[in-house]
């Protein structure tokens, strides 16, 4: 029987000129709240340790390196590492990395209790446009600052769990979640920083993507028989409001903690992963049920052809 306390660490927004350290400190804060409460496994949001920054323009994207990491840990982080090992918890968390080759992803890594990296994953579905869009009520320039994953959805075994990240837009995906469900996976941490108005639909706004937030999490979770836990960097940055919705879902899809405010926020859930056992041992008995040979079209084509 595996069974681990595991939480999501809720941020509230992080403002232009709020330091690296400011960040880990309130990151701290969550954990120290977390082991108080006996968590063995924590995660943190995407792009935790700076404001959300695609929201902004600059000709020269090069004007904004100074939002990524060229290192983990760092001298700013490493007090979440150590403190982290001293607690003896696994966790995770989202930041922009800048490669020694001069690329740059929008990256999550699971760190083990031990204090060691054990994933790195590349967001792989990245939102937005790579253009300024005067059309749009704001600016969602991912991809303009980031090139897509070149990792692939990973799982690895820690603490006893087979665990995989995804990050924010991925959680819309279903190819993201049957990719680590082909792999077993038992526990899901997704980090995510989602405005709450489409840019392009005034009719789109905080419930709506707050509905969608949830029915992506909740039909991945049960459609792949794994925990989940999805954690926001949320509420006013800048100037500019983020969706909070923090929730942790069971095998079944199931919500069985959800953040209420949008700042600073810990819930936290005990998680048996023994009950990922019955759903992928019946409905979602892979090997027994699946029929790859009609599922050819997913991987042959990108955008959607019409019928003749």
């Amino acid at each position: 029987m595996t069974k681990l306390k595991i939480a999501a660490a809720q941020i509230g927004g992080i403002q232009k000129d709020e330091s690296r350290e400011a960040v880990v400190a309130r990151m701290l804060a969550l954990m120290d709240e977390a082991h108080a409460q006996g968590v063995q496994f924590i995660a943190y949001p995407e792009m935790t340790l700076t404001t959300f920054f695609p929201r902004f323009y600059v000709e020269d994207r090069a004007e904004f390196d100074h939002w990524f990491e060229t290192e983990m840990p760092n001298a700013a982080t490493a007090p979440l590492f150590a403190r982290a090992k001293a607690h003896g918890m696994g966790f995770t968390f989202g930041y922009c990395e800048l490669t020694p080759e001069g690329l740059h992803y929008n990256t999550a890594i699971l760190v083990s209790p031990e204090g060691e990296i054990r994933l790195t994953y590349r967001k792989t579905h990245l939102p937005g446009h790579a253009e300024y869009e005067p059309e749009r009520s704001h600016q969602h320039l991912e991809k303009r600052y980031f090139l897509p994953g070149d990792t692939g959805f990973n799982v690895t075994k820690m603490q006893g769990v087979n665990m995989g990240l995804a990050i924010c837009n991925d959680r819309r995906w279903p190819e993201t979640w049957r990719v680590l469900g082909l792999q077993s996976v038992q526990l899901v941490a997704i980090g995510y920083n989602t405005p709450s108005q489409n840019n392009l639909s005034k009719d789109e706004g905080p419930a709506r993507r707050i509905y969608h937030h949830e029915l992506s999490m909740c039909a991945g979770a049960y459609q792949n028989s794994t925990w989940a836990i999805a954690v926001a960097k949320c509420g006013t940055e800048d100037g500019n409001h983020m969706i909070g919705g923090s929730v942790i879902v069971d095998p079944d899809g199931y919500v069985v903690a959800r953040a209420t405010g949008e700042g600073d926020e810990l819930i936290v859930a005990e998680a048996d992963f023994d009950r990922c056992a019955f759903g992928a041992s019946t409905v979602f008995d892979f090997a027994a049920h699946r029929r790859i040979e009609h599922y050819g079209r997913i991987t042959a084509q990108t955008g959607a052809s019409q019928p003749e």
